[in-house]
């Protein structure tokens, strides 16, 4: 029978200076241990360093115990050290849990903490991703069931009118590779459809088929081809006046120019017009663009669809002829959206996203997004405000 892996944390708190670390590790490379985790933060100046560490033999508690505590009191420091047993590796594996709030509240992170201690897991490390206009922290959990967690998390985060993600740990996230998202009310802020027909004058008309479709009386397909008819005869120039006028989403730049930077791909998907957002996409260097296509004739629209309609089997397709032309598998996709127009991209990609969307979406998505920011999705990629600003241009 093999002696089970003998664990000491060391943790030095106290006043930051140079040097403390290289020191530490100094002292304790005269004893036989291995070292298993390593964390340092310092906040005003002050430092918290937790360093834990493997022996298969017993240690020698007292020389490493007085040889720490005579450093710390030299470097003007407090010292901690405990000791414990056992394989660290059968707690399961690490969970990333990324909690958002604008502004996020002791009393969230109370509520959040205190759900994944009553969950019997443990929270090993905390860190700070962004805290301006939104603040974010992340907590490496273990010990967890990833979808009891987040079931458990969602309902405190309802609660507390914040958000949080609960993903697997380790490099999975940073192995994303391609971003899809919808436009209307994701990229933009905008409903373009609602912007034609302003021009139109037939605004209350295709406003009632949109609240006909809501209720359910109409499909995707007939509400959007009777929208559609009402434009008919709309000068064809219009649709450059609409696209000049669109409003990006804030962060939307940022998360676009960060993610390229960082070797993303990106694509749009739109159940409105590629006459309007393709020259969007353009030059934004999005990558991939499908979206319905208006038909004009004589410099009209005539109130018909050309091609195939972007419906919302359509969209996850794009996403898969997207991936498949990147040299991206699936499980390295990022699709977001706010509709139910898009509940199959966000199931068929890596990382569903909900954002400020509908309930039935947000409970469909792998996490959901209620602040007005699009670059916080950086964040539940574990790329932080610092990260996002040295990626970009």
């Amino acid at each position: 029978m093999t002696t089970p892996r003998i664990t000491l944390l060391i943790t030095l708190t106290g006043r930051d200076r140079p040097g403390v670390t290289s020191r530490l590790f100094a002292v304790l490379a005269a004893h036989p241990l291995s070292v298993l985790d390593i964390e340092q933060v310092v906040i005003r100046g002050r430092l918290v360093l937790g360093v834990l560490l493997g022996c298969d033999a017993p240690p020698d508690l007292t020389g490493i115990h007085a040889a720490v505590t005579a450093l710390a009191a030299d470097l003007g420091l407090e010292a901690e050290i405990t000791t414990g047993s056992g394989d660290l590796a059968a707690r399961g594996g690490r969970l990333h849990v990324t909690l958002l709030g604008s502004p996020l509240t002791p009393p969230a992170i109370t509520a959040i903490a205190g759900r994944i201690a009553a969950g019997g897991a443990n929270i090993d490390r905390i860190g700070r991703l962004a805290r301006h206009p939104v603040t974010c922290i992340e907590m490496d959990v273990s010990g967890a069931d990833p979808a009891l967690l987040r079931e458990d998390l969602a309902r405190a985060a309802a609660e507390q009118g914040v958000d949080v993600a609960v993903q697997r740990g380790g490099l999975h996230r940073r192995a994303m590779r391609l971003i899809v998202m919808d436009v209307d009310s994701t990229l933009i802020r905008d409903e373009v459809i609602d912007l034609l027909a302003a021009r139109a004058g037939c605004e209350q008309e295709v406003a009632k088929v949109t609240a006909a479709a809501m209720r359910g009386e109409l499909g995707f397909a007939a509400s959007l081809r009777e929208r559609v008819g009402l434009l008919a005869g709309l000068d064809a120039a219009v649709l450059d006046d609409v696209r000049a006028g669109l409003r990006l989403t804030a962060g939307a730049r940022t998360l676009i120019a960060t993610l390229a930077g960082l070797g993303f791909r990106s694509g749009i998907v739109s159940g409105g017009f590629v006459q309007v957002i393709g020259p969007l996409a353009a030059g934004l260097g999005i990558d991939y663009v499908a979206a319905n296509e208006l038909e004009i004739a004589v410099g009209k629209l005539t109130g018909r669809l050309r091609g195939p309609m972007m419906d919302r089997a359509a969209k996850a397709e794009a996403l898969r002829r997207f991936a498949a032309d990147s040299g991206v598998p699936l499980s390295q996709t990022v699709a977001v959206g706010d509709g139910a127009n898009d509940l199959d991209m966000i199931a068929a990609a890596g990382l569903g996203v909900a954002f400020n969307a509908k309930p039935g979406v947000r409970d469909a998505a792998d996490t959901s997004l209620s602040v007005p920011y699009l670059d916080a999705i950086l964040y539940l990629l574990g790329i932080s405000s610092e990260d996002a600003a040295a990626a970009g241009p």
